[in-house]
């Protein structure tokens, strides 16, 4: 099977299936995240697994700009703005549910210009194998993130 065929196909291991799927990412002013990803989450599922709502939130980014004149508040010099975050999330490859997502996060986007991404990928998905007694699972040490 060649590259370009898993990529559209994806595969399976004995444990896991690679499954293809769009990653969308966003960045946006770390105060904005949260009230993106849910209007993203109220088009979008986000399942992953036996669980929903799945995001991935990268923080405290830099981002560098330049207002031209073309921006809604005209030319301006060369601009850092810190605290800027990137989210990604993953979505079945559907022509409709990546439009409705795309313009989810345009609606709420403080920037008349949101940075977004789109790329085919492979995502993992277990294929529900026993293995409750696997001693590196989070549920077999000592601790849990939860009740921290």
């Amino acid at each position: 099977m060649g590259e370009a065929s898993i990529m559209q196909a994806g595969f399976d291991t004995k444990p896991i299936e690679m499954l293809p799927m769009w990653q969308i990412a966003f960045l946006a002013p770390d105060e904005d995240v949260d009230r993106i990803f849910d209007a993203v989450a109220d088009v979008a599922p986000l399942t992953y697994g036996a669980t929903d709502r799945n995001g991935y939130r990268m923080m405290g980014g830099l981002e560098y700009y330049r207002p031209t004149d073309e921006a809604p508040t005209g030319s301006d010099g060369p601009r850092q703005r810190p605290g800027v975050d990137q989210m990604r999330i993953f979505i079945p490859r559907d022509t409709d549910l990546l439009n409705a997502v795309i313009e989810a996060i345009y609606d709420v986007h403080s920037y008349y210009e949101p940075p977004i991404t789109v790329t085919e990928v492979l995502r993992s998905q277990t294929k529900g194998l026993d293995d409750s007694q696997n001693p590196h699972r989070w549920w077999n040490k000592d601790g849990d993130w939860k009740s921290s």
